[in-house]
């Protein structure tokens, strides 16, 4: 797979979480706003990982769910994707 652009993952991402959870209100998404509680809850986030690891082709470790930083807003999630895809390569 070729390497995507941050731009490209945040609006995969993007379209996933407003169309899953947000019925379509894509103004009711922010950047920075934690998703835990606003967006998604505990099964959200599951289906979140399973969306990643499917689309991305990455392995979400047991660990990395634990770290509230990596899917704790849009920005950061995307950031996590990023990172992981990088280190693919």
């Amino acid at each position: 797979m070729q390497t995507m652009q941050t731009t490209e993952i945040e609006r995969e991402i993007r379209s996933f979480l407003v169309n899953n959870f947000l019925f379509g209100s894509a103004e009711a998404l922010r950047d920075d706003e934690s998703l835990l509680g606003n967006v998604i809850d505990s099964s959200g986030t599951i289906e979140l990982i399973m969306f990643l690891q499917d689309r991305f082709a990455i392995t979400v470790e047991d660990e990395e769910i634990a770290i509230p930083e990596n899917f704790d807003s849009l920005k950061n999630v995307v950031a996590y994707v990023a990172r992981k895809l990088a280190s693919k390569t």
